[in-house]
């Protein structure tokens, strides 16, 4: 899910960067990004932002109910009102003078984490 104004657009770059992944994941656009996300609280999701300064580390939760993780921009990050819409701030620990990963680094991160949950609960 991607905001329809001020977010990078999926065009021929983006497809061939996904290495194809771009066919097999349905993408939206929303208008109102909070609404979103607000909409999902109510169909059952919990929401994970992902920020440097987060409430506690990703490895923390147990990812078993249905998830939205919300990625912010490599720039600025989430912004004040995602972040408050968001259930639970999470973040990524970094070592030495590195304090964040680019956007689709964390985003990998956090998506394989809630699959190694879920596969672990699975067993």
């Amino acid at each position: 899910m991607i905001p329809k104004h001020r977010s990078a657009k999926i065009n021929e770059t983006v497809s061939k960067t996904s290495a194809g992944a771009v066919e097999f994941i349905n993408i939206i656009q929303v208008t109102n990004l909070n609404r979103t996300i607000e909409d999902l609280k109510e169909k059952g999701f919990w929401v994970y932002g992902a920020d440097m300064n987060g409430d506690k580390y990703y490895y923390e939760e147990d990812y078993s109910t249905p998830v939205a993780i919300v990625i912010g921009s490599e720039g600025s990050g989430i912004s004040r009102l995602v972040r408050e819409n968001c259930d639970v701030i999470v973040e990524i620990p970094m070592n030495g003078k590195i304090n964040s990963l680019n956007a689709s680094s964390a985003a990998s991160i956090l998506m394989f984490e809630v699959m190694k949950k879920r596969n672990i609960n699975e067993s």
